[in-house]
């Protein structure tokens, strides 16, 4: 049986969906055991290649992928996210790609992406008035945080992937001091997702408050369920820190859960990092998870810096 064939409100044990999901993301569930990295393991996010579910699937099987990272649905209008789709789309979406062969390896959600009520965020410029329109969307957003990670654990299990994408709000002028905070709400999350053999994985973001590696490390001590971990971003940390190998010397490895190439750092962009140097420490240092492609490179042309990327990608370890 498939997650696609579980009722909605059918009881789901914890061996059944372990064994399921590893089955359809390829990945274990727990990180740690040594596994080359190779083309194979090369995932990307679908709404970066083609405005299209089915234009996704054909860009993947075009490029040779066997994984793909979901997060909105790819649109030519408004896009949906995929973590609060209703269940029918979400299950014809996974019948597409298993269908195609391809897998799903991350859920990029923008849970907790949004200010914690009652601390002042880092927008000098912003408004009175905008202030207290945002500030009353993030308690709308706090207040249903539960709800909307029920919501993406559910659209995860689906969908067959085990990890799903967190942050840990808008940035305040010291993040740290606010952390004891955060991680109470963390450590509730990371509960509900536990019961569901479900992973959490916090990504670094510059206007979030684990922008750097340090900081990653400091928030990771203070949650520390081995169902969260890091969806590791080394570009998102450029404007605060060195990404490697300063900044990758800090995080904790082994709960390294998914690695996420944005596109500068692969072709001739001053963002450009040496790719072959950072998987090869990866490697050696056990990580087991996917390599997505998040190419953000915005305009007419980002599916085409995204079949540009992959080339780039596949030449690279075809060369190692």
């Amino acid at each position: 049986m498939s997650l696609l064939d579980w009722p909605k409100n059918a009881m789901i044990t914890r061996r059944q969906l372990l064994l399921t999901s590893t089955a359809l993301s390829g990945a274990p569930a727990a990180f740690g055991a040594r596994k080359r990295i190779d083309y194979s393991r090369v995932s990307a996010v679908t709404d970066e290649c083609a405005n299209t579910e089915a234009g996704a699937v054909k860009f993947a099987l075009d490029h040779g992928l066997k994984f793909v990272e979901l997060r909105a649905v790819p649109s030519v209008g408004p896009k949906p996210s995929y973590h609060l789709w209703d269940e029918a789309s979400l299950k014809n979406t996974a019948r597409m790609f298993s269908d195609a062969g391809i897998r799903v390896s991350f859920l990029n959600t923008p849970l907790l992406k949004h200010g914690l009520p009652g601390t002042v965020i880092e927008r000098p410029n912003e408004s009175p008035e905008a202030r207290q329109k945002r500030e009353a969307r993030d308690q709308v957003l706090f207040d249903r945080r539960l709800e909307d990670l029920r919501k993406s654990i559910r659209a995860a299990q689906i969908l067959g992937v085990d990890k799903v994408r967190v942050f840990n709000f808008l940035r305040v002028a010291e993040p740290q001091s606010i952390y004891p905070r955060i991680a109470e709400v963390l450590n509730e999350m990371v509960k509900i997702a536990e019961t569901e053999r479900i992973h959490l994985l916090l990504e670094n973001e510059v206007p979030c408050n684990s922008a750097t590696c340090e900081e990653l490390a400091a928030m990771l001590k203070l949650v520390p369920s081995k169902y969260f971990g890091i969806n590791w971003d080394a570009m998102n940390g450029m404007s605060r820190e060195s990404p490697f190998p300063a900044g990758y010397a800090k995080l904790p490895k082994k709960r390294i859960g998914n690695i996420q190439i944005k596109g500068k750092t692969l072709l001739d962009y001053p963002e450009k990092l040496d790719w072959r140097q950072i998987l090869a420490a990866l490697e050696k240092d056990g990580y087991t998870g996917h390599v997505g492609l998040e190419t953000h490179i915005f305009g007419p042309q980002l599916f085409e810096h995204s079949h540009t990327c992959l080339v780039t990608l596949k030449r690279m370890f075809e060369a190692s």
